[in-house]
């Protein structure tokens, strides 16, 4: 980065599945005319045959990269980050235990520490059925999303809940952003 130019803001959408991140991100980019990031691993589902193994991990986090990347790159203020590779680590070590590789553990430490925020969304909204998830039980279910919240806590990373109804997730992730943006 050059002297004079501004630095990228860069929010994740963070949780366990079925919280509304991706349709959070899609409107977060919207409302501020600003680019997103979609979580990979659903692309390299649906070009995989719907199969994924602990060798795939790799792969998968180097499209996550490029993706948050690429996404940076074109925005203007803010980006935003449908999932990023700190989830991915923590699906490969409840998934995949041991398989996950060391760069991908190193990498998503780093690139925690330069996410500006975390929008960390509550599983308080119902469950939508997909192929892809695995927590349908609500035990656990909000056993994973306190897992998500433990992993932020633990490594003192900044972050805003996001609970309640749609409206209300939104408006708060709206006013989480913009109170971002004004400093």
């Amino acid at each position: 980065m050059s002297a004079g130019e501004k630095r990228v803001l860069r929010v994740a959408l963070f949780g366990t599945e079925s919280t509304g991140k991706s349709s959070l991100a899609e409107k977060l980019a919207g409302h501020f005319g600003e680019p997103w990031s979609r979580e990979y691993v659903r692309e390299f589902w649906d070009e995989h045959g719907a199969t994924i193994r602990g060798g795939d991990l790799d792969a998968i986090a180097r499209g996550q990269v490029a993706g948050e990347d690429a996404a940076a790159a074109q925005a203007k203020r803010v980006v935003f980050h449908d999932t990023e590779l700190l989830t991915n680590v923590l699906w490969a070590d409840l998934l995949f235990p041991g398989e996950c590789p060391a760069w991908v553990r190193t990498e998503a430490e780093a690139r925690s520490r330069r996410m500006d925020v975390y929008l960390l969304c509550a599983a308080d909204v119902p469950f939508a059925e997909d192929p892809q998830r695995v927590f349908r039980d609500d035990v656990e279910r909000q056993r994973s999303a306190a897992l998500w919240r433990r992993t932020l806590e633990e490594r003192g990373l900044r972050f805003v809940e996001i609970s309640g109804g749609w409206a209300e997730r939104e408006a708060r992730a709206i006013a989480a952003v913009a109170e971002l943006l004004a400093k």
